[in-house]
């Protein structure tokens, strides 16, 4: 077997190392400006597949296959996002003869649709979320205000085919509902090319809990303990934990099984996620599907020791799952990931491209730093800005926030900011601590802080504190109002100080 990854960054990287581990050849593909990418040197061999635009390289149907033809690869793992939930990419690697890591593409095309997921859960006898019909651009005005009554306020509007919190808007009221609908179908045309809506009953205050499961080509699934996901900024994950502080060893059971049996419902094989909505009652309900892997797949390993991307191999090379379904309910300590986006926090994490001039990851016990970046890497503006995952495990959730918290005080990346001091700000909210937060928590929290910056709470050494104040006093003293008064400075004076830090 020889491996071709269709992706980029992290976890490129990720499923190189896996193919390293069971001395498989891997080759990766890369872009104009990925050419000198960590994922390229690491992988076995690497090949060109186009300009910058994942239009013209990374979404290329037909540039990967023959990038996988020409170099000899026999299989081909998707990673996430680009073509990972791609039907006709699943499609046209099997027409090529070329094995795909991931689920069919009936699967993927049937639980792609969010519409058509909630049927094969209400199949399997899951729960869901009340919801509306599919409206296209046609349906009138009428017509989705009687929908949307018979649904019930506060409701969502959601994208047929959307994900990552694109194509999703709240209506509170029934005077919110039609621009709601607009902007939705909007975000949806331009993200996906399908403007379909549906609706969905608002649960006020839900946790957002996920199913991590295993299938193999001979009928067996295997459901993994819950992650937590509730940490969301406008509707986007940004903390995950394992296992949720609020699901007892009996609710744990009642929903992996109804993620299984979701599953067993499509024929479902190789990784999969099922997302549920956890109401404060206990009452869950089925959400969607994700038929690839995720990018929180790091907190699952690390309390039940299973690589998912070795059994993602071995299941598409037709082996039978041998993992316990008992201990792959049964968590050992916890983990947290943060993900650690090129994103400037003070500027309402706006993409922040550039060079990195300098990287230190944390380490030592309990922590692990899934990165694709490095040292005089250009962050590109044309993909997701995300650089790497770090993940704390600890026996106990106290002390993996602890560990978690030391972990990112260690954790530099110069030269261009990070969501690195937002998180260092999350990991000291005490009710964060206390586990009191639901899917609506965070952008509460932030809509409190306008105006506030994170990096100014991100003393760090004392030197670079000092070297950094006076940057700015001078800085303050010498720069007209109008600059003055733009943005926060403190942050990007720390960033320069700390860089002359780490070369002195």
């Amino acid at each position: 077997m020889k491996i071709l990854v269709a992706n980029r960054g992290e976890i490129a990287v990720r499923v190189i190392r896996a193919c390293r581990e069971m001395s498989i050849p891997s080759v990766a593909v890369y872009s104009d400006c990925d050419r000198d990418a960590r994922h390229v040197r690491d992988a076995d061999q690497a090949i060109h597949i186009g300009p910058n635009p994942a239009a013209e390289s990374y979404l290329r149907i037909d540039r990967i296959i023959d990038a996988a033809r020409s170099t000899g690869a026999d299989a081909i793992h998707p990673g996430y996002g680009f073509l990972a939930e791609n039907a006709a990419f699943a499609q046209a690697c099997a027409d090529a003869g070329l094995t795909f890591i991931g689920p069919s593409a009936e699967a993927i095309r049937l639980m792609g649709s969010k519409t058509a997921a909630r049927e094969a859960a209400i199949k399997a006898g899951v729960p869901v979320v009340p919801g509306s019909d599919i409206f296209v651009d046609t349906a009138g005005d009428a017509a989705l205000s009687a929908a949307a009554a018979r649904v019930g306020f506060p409701l969502l509007v959601k994208a047929v085919a959307g994900g990552g919190g694109k194509g999703m808007r709240a209506a509170d009221r029934p005077e919110d509902l039609l621009d709601a609908v607009r902007t939705a179908r909007s975000e949806a045309g331009a993200a996906f090319g399908d403007t379909g809506i549906y609706f969905e009953h608002r649960i006020a205050k839900p946790r957002h809990i996920e199913i991590q499961l295993l299938g193999d080509h001979h009928r067996t699934i295997v459901p993994f303990v819950e992650r937590e996901c509730s940490i969301q900024r406008r509707h986007q994950k940004v903390v995950e934990e394992s296992p949720s502080s609020v699901v007892t060893p009996e609710l744990r059971h009642r929903i992996a099984g109804a993620a299984a049996a979701v599953a067993k419902t499509v024929g479902y094989h190789n990784a999969g996620t099922i997302e549920f909505l956890l109401d404060e009652d206990g009452s869950f309900y089925f959400l969607e599907m994700n038929t690839r892997l995720q990018v929180e797949h790091p907190v699952t390993e690390m309390v039940t020791a299973a690589d998912l991307v070795q059994w993602q191999i071995r299941i598409a090379r037709g082996e039978r799952l041998n993992i316990s379904p008992e201990r792959a309910l049964t968590p050992v300590g916890h983990a947290i990931e943060c993900r650690i986006y090129a994103e400037d926090p003070d500027l309402g994490f706006m993409p922040s491209p550039g060079v990195i001039r300098g990287l230190r990851p944390a380490s030592g016990p309990g922590i692990r730093d899934d990165g694709g970046v490095g040292a005089g890497y250009a962050v590109p503006v044309f993909y997701d800005s995300l650089i790497a995952k770090l993940i704390a495990w600890a026996e106990s959730r106290e002390a993996a926030i602890a560990r978690m918290a030391r972990a990112l005080q260690e954790y530099q990346v110069l030269g261009i900011p990070t969501t690195i001091p937002f998180f260092r700000w999350l990991m000291e909210q005490p009710s964060y601590a206390r586990g009191e937060y639901d899917t609506t928590w965070l952008d509460t929290l932030l809509a409190e802080r306008v105006g506030q910056s994170f990096s100014d709470l991100d003393d760090g050494d004392e030197d670079v504190a000092a070297i950094a104040a006076a940057l700015d006093a001078y800085w303050h003293a010498t720069a007209g109002a109008d600059a003055r008064n733009a943005t926060p400075r403190l942050g990007a004076w720390k960033q320069a100080a700390r860089l002359e830090s780490l070369r002195g």
